[in-house]
């Protein structure tokens, strides 16, 4: 199978290779290439450079030059086809398949960002022209010449439905190609295509291969439908693989001289470019949407911590959470993020316009890190001014934690989180090796205590919580539904099950158990072994297999939660019910027993046991 010359781009647009060949050399910056001792000759002196904007190595002692496939090749000892299946997956890829009409694709695809070129020339020239006045009255008000207007890209799709499609027919396109590369539409009754921008001003989007694959456009009518409109997704952009200014903005961070320490994420067009504008040329911007999976993993890509910019209102806080949030499953000791704040009610090209650049870099360089950002997240929900708000609190936290999957990096953010509960509030988990070091308070005997006395446990929370004891392999991978369940009594027995595995410090079944004991949940647990048999065969039985075991405990959970939500639904309704029979009111009486007879009807639906029914 031969590999198209797009798809060879696409890999080493997404592969840092000074990252690659860092793995086996050691490298340093000097100047905008990294230089390090011949991998492939004895020598004292570095003569060996790697330049990721053009994405090759070159070796002064031996001669060897190559890229990312070359590397592996010659490193490892792989065949070419061996080479791209490592790089593409690295690069979150899929290997094409044999296609015998690829050759064909390809040439199309590069027909298309042909058109989009022409496009972009069409919309400078429409700038400059009478059509343009208004949009041309609007830039400079807000300090934009001609000068900008080139070097950001910037023009004009005048307000017609085919100014655009008539250029660039008379120029060769076929409106099918205009269709398939988004600059035209199509009309579902099979009218005929036209202009997809009209009467707004276009910025130009490319992609990391620096190809000009998509526009956005703002529009110049307060009564436009949309303020902003970007491309539709095409055989050439997918907006959420993309990022406005991305190829300059990585180029701008890689020259020593930028002090970048990664790449700068604004909320819009304008505000990259005031930032650009102000000295910041690593800046970049998401395409109308949040931040997404792939757009993160270009901002590592480039290098460095980048930092994410948000306005100071609230707004642009729950931004700033979802977009940390976000991030969670996908943290590795070396890619975080950082947040920046800027006054309330301002943007980027707002600071830069009214205070200068001196104050918007000032702005940009006070950042958090994302630890400050999720802390506040939960801190600021609620007051915490008593011990079960706080135990939430806790708990909020350690869902938190459970959402990131490199187990290093989740480590540390225990560890800075048990730091600032302490200094907070005095409070330190008790688990594991901390624990054993203090041993077990009177408080601790007289909770369980009370734990034991206070009453029934419902069969089924017995059996899953006695699970992941026996089995805490059951606990690390089910730990977010774990969290979730709503415990009762057993409440601080889950919470502290968590916390051990967390800590990485049950060492099996034996073990857990072990750490319970010290920790004062002796009796508790003698009443659950009195379920060791029942919870066995819910789970499958002793034969069944350890996947086998998770997935029934995983049903079994599901089953208890639905049921816990119909249980608390039911005691809303009851609670409802006797406020209108004190009020008398026959219509809203009459709806509120048909919902609970259907509640009542739903929860037959499920194999509740005895003691759990109300």
């Amino acid at each position: 199978m031969r590999l198209t010359d797009d798809f060879k781009d696409e890999i080493r647009a997404r592969i840092r290779l000074s990252d690659l060949v860092g793995r086996k050399v050691s490298l340093k910056r000097q100047g905008r290439e990294f230089a390090g001792l011949s991998p492939f000759k004895k020598e004292k002196t570095p003569s060996f450079f790697v330049n990721d904007d053009k994405r090759f190595y070159h070796c002064f002692a031996s001669g060897e030059h190559g890229d990312a496939f070359d590397w592996l090749m010659k490193m490892e000892g792989l065949s070419f086809m061996e080479a791209a299946e490592q790089l593409a997956s690295a690069a979150g890829l899929p290997m094409p398949k044999a296609d015998p009409d690829a050759a064909r694709k390809a040439e199309a695809s590069k027909s298309l960002v042909e058109w989009m070129e022409a496009a972009q020339r069409f919309f400078s020239q429409q700038l400059r022209k009478g059509a343009g006045a208004d949009a041309r009255a609007y830039l400079e008000r807000r300090g934009y010449g001609p000068e900008e207007w080139e070097r950001y890209e910037i023009g004009f799709a005048p307000d017609s439905r085919n100014a655009l499609k008539a250029e660039l027919i008379a120029a060769g396109a076929k409106p099918a190609e205009l269709v398939d590369c988004g600059l035209l539409i199509s009309p579902d009754d099979g009218s005929a295509p036209y202009d997809r921008f009209r009467g707004r001003i276009m910025f130009a989007i490319r992609d990391p291969r620096n190809r000009l694959v998509a526009f956005g456009g703002r529009a110049m009518s307060a009564t436009a439908r949309a303020k902003y409109l970007n491309s539709p997704e095409t055989p050439l952009f997918h907006k959420g693989h993309n990022l406005y200014r991305y190829p300059q903005a990585r180029r701008a961070a890689s020259d020593p001289k930028s002090g970048a320490r990664g790449l700068i994420v604004a909320e819009g067009y304008f505000d990259a470019i005031a930032l650009d504008r102000a000295g910041i040329g690593h800046a970049v911007a998401p395409l109308g949407t949040a931040l997404g999976e792939d757009q993160l993993r270009l901002l590592w890509r480039a290098g460095g911590e980048p930092v994410l910019c948000f306005d100071g209102d609230s707004a642009g806080q729950m931004a700033a959470n979802r977009a940390a949030e976000r991030a969670l499953p996908l943290l590795e000791p070396g890619n975080t993020l950082r947040f920046a704040f800027l006054p309330d009610g301002k943007d980027p090209d707002d600071v830069l316009r009214e205070e200068g650049p001196a104050t918007l870099k000032e702005a940009v360089n006070r950042t958090r890190p994302l630890a400050s950002i999720l802390w506040d997240m939960e801190f600021e929900k609620e007051p915490l001014d008593d011990p079960d708000r706080r135990a939430g609190f806790r708990k909020r936290l350690r869902a938190l934690l459970f959402r990131i999957e490199n187990p290093a990096v989740r480590e540390e953010y225990q560890r800075e989180f048990d730091q600032r509960l302490e200094k907070s509030f005095g409070l330190v988990r008790q688990s594991g090796r901390r624990f054993e070091r203090r041993g077990v308070t009177p408080g601790a005997r007289m909770e369980t205590k009370r734990l034991v006395e206070t009453g029934p446990v419902p069969t089924r929370l017995r059996h899953l919580i006695l699970a992941v004891i026996d089995y805490p392999e059951i606990a690390e991978n089910q730990a977010e539904m774990l969290a979730g369940l709503e415990c009762g009594q057993l409440g601080r027995l889950r919470d502290v099950i968590l916390d051990l595995m967390s800590d990485d410090l049950g060492n099996g079944p034996e073990g857990v158990r072990k750490l319970l004991i010290n920790l004062g949940f002796e009796q508790i647990l003698r009443r659950l072994d009195l379920e060791r048999q029942p919870m066995r065969a819910a789970l499958g039985g002793d034969t069944a297999t350890a996947i086998q075991r998770e997935e029934a405990w995983t049903r079994l959970a599901s089953d208890y939660m639905e049921h816990s939500g119909i249980h608390k639904k039911r005691q809303e309704l009851r609670s409802r019910l006797a406020e209108e029979i004190e009020n008398d009111d026959a219509d809203t009486l009459r709806g509120l027993m048909e919902e609970h007879r259907r509640g009542r009807a739903k929860r037959h639906t499920v194999n509740v046991p005895e003691d759990e029914q109300g």
